[in-house]
This record gives structure tokens, sequence and C-alpha cells, in this order.
């Protein structure tokens, strides 16, 4: 199992009413729940271990993994309230406003997370949940302890607004980087991470010496580009798109690019470290493909197996 360990919330869409009035539409979301609705909806066994809350969102939340084949016994349920994401949208681009004071995610503590099963091989972290305190803590021990039998797969997903403290971030995401055996970046977050001027191969190339076997980096219709340990160095380009917002769209790439390594078998540490050209690149395409569906739908609504086929 694929367990994604991080935010789910609630974010606020905009729309427009029947009488052509302003209004904001609850669709359930977060980084890491996207990857791991898109993970359940692409056929792979996928969990989430996030903070749930008994609110009416937090319901939402629970029945929206549900109906995507999420396994959500490793959440922890709560009576905190659900974190929310206010989204503006211009030109499709997204950003956020986040109410995540004492929520059901942010506060999730050591203390509270369950027990992982042997059949939990693999973990996905990414998100807010790694800039907003405490439970950016929680998720960074926990990979800290967990990571050392388990593929763990990190998407920073930097969110610059959310960052209170940018050293201890910046430390944190440097460790979890280490622990991780994937790590996936935004051209953005590349270049927040790992300053510019920089080529953008010399930059993956600074990451992956701090102990990752893989690093990918997402480039908008660039497409995406990948470096591994092993000296395989592959890119592949974006799937073209009508595209309504991007809400959404990097999440569904990491579903895509895990669901890709899982449907060849290399959904371990072993087979991420022996992975091909021909490999690679058939995972990029999976994600770049799935990611090519999310951004011609409104919010984030990652597809199934046969919206692919």
């Amino acid at each position: 199992m694929m367990l994604c360990c991080g935010e789910s919330l609630i974010d606020m869409i905009p729309s427009d009413t029947a009488d052509g009035r302003s209004c904001f539409v609850p669709h359930p979301g977060g980084a890491v729940f996207n990857t791991a609705i898109a993970l359940g909806r692409l056929g792979v066994d996928a969990g989430m271990l996030t903070g749930l809350s008994t609110d009416l969102f937090g319901v939402q939340l629970r029945r929206a993994l549900e109906d995507s084949h999420v396994d959500t016994r490793f959440a922890v349920s709560t009576e905190r309230p659900t974190t929310l994401a206010f989204v503006a949208l211009q030109d499709g681009q997204a950003s956020y406003s986040f109410f995540d004071e004492n929520s059901a995610l942010r506060m999730l503590s050591n203390e509270e997370i369950p027990a992982l099963d042997p059949e939990i091989d693999c973990l996905f972290f990414g998100g807010i949940s790694l800039a907003s305190e405490p439970c950016a803590d929680t998720f960074a021990s926990l990979l800290e302890r967990e990571g050392k039998t388990r593929l763990a797969m990190l998407d920073p997903n930097i969110r610059q607004s959310f960052i209170a403290d940018e050293g201890r971030f910046r430390g944190r995401m440097k460790r979890m980087m280490e622990l991780s055996d994937i790590v996936k970046v935004s051209d953005e977050d590349l270049d927040w991470l790992v300053p510019r001027p920089l080529t953008i191969r010399d930059q993956l190339q600074s990451i992956l010496e701090l102990g990752p076997s893989l690093v990918v980096a997402t480039m908008g219709s660039a497409g995406a580009i990948a470096l591994s340990s092993a000296g395989v160095d592959v890119e592949a380009p974006a799937v073209h798109a009508e595209v309504v917002d991007t809400v959404g769209a990097g999440d569904t790439f990491n579903a895509g690019f895990l669901a890709g390594l899982f449907r060849q078998d290399k959904l371990s540490r072993a087979g991420v470290g022996e992975l091909t050209d021909a490999e690679l690149e058939s995972a990029l395409g999976l994600g770049s493909a799935a990611a090519a569906v999310t951004v011609s739908r409104a919010g984030a609504n990652p597809p199934w197996d046969r919206d692919l086929m």
C-alpha cells in the first residue's frame, strides 16, 4: 500500500450563482489528499494518513476518499475544524488564502499517529503539511521513524506565504530530502530550494547529492525531467490540454508517476534504483497524461483509469 501522509482540506473555489453573484463552492482538496485520490482512481492501493475533522467538511473529505477507493483507517478523527483554502484564479493559475488555526491537520501530533501495518511499503509526503507547525514536525518524525524500511517520496510543493520560519523550513526540507528515495519538485520549487543561475540539471544534481535515488522536476508546458543516482537522465514532453485551471495538476502528476512505477513493478527501493531510461520515461508520461486531464477540468478532479484509455 502507498500511504499518503499530509493534508486534507476544503478548496473554496470561486463560482457564480444563477443570478450572477460571486460565491465559493467547497471542493475536497489538499496536495496530499489529491495525490491519494488520484492513486485510488488509477488502481493503486492507497491510504490516507491525515487529521480528519468530524465537522461537515471532514465528513465530505472522508466520503470523497472512500468514493475513490482510498483507505481511511489511518486517518485520525478529531473534533478540531477542517482547514479551508480559499482559491483565487487568474488566467487559470491558482493562488490560495488558508484558514488553518487549530485545525484537524495542523494540530496532528506524534501521539495520534497510528501504528503502520507491514502492508504499507511506500510513503508519500508533501504540501502545506510540511510547512505548518506542529504537524510539519509530526510528519518529519514519521519519515525519520518509518522511512528506513519503506520507499519514501517527497514533494515539497512550496507555498511561501505559509512558511513562518524560513530557516526551520529549509532545515526540515533538507533533512526530509536526505531521507527520501524520490524527490519531486516543480520548477518554481526548484528555484526556491536551489536558486539560479545554476542550470536545471545542476539544481537537480544538488538535490540528488543529498541522498535520494531519483529527482523529478515538472516544468509546466515544457514537460518533465528526471535524474537518478545511477546516471539515468530523461526528459518527457507535456501532454497538450485545454487548461481550465491548474488546481491539483502537480498532485495528479505525482500519482500518475507513482502508478507508472507500480505498473512496471518498480515501486520499491530496488526498483527505483534500477530504472532504465524507457521505464522512467513511461512513468513520467503517465504522470503528464494524468495531469493533463486534471487541468482540463475545474478544480482538483483527477482522472480514473478509464479516462486515460
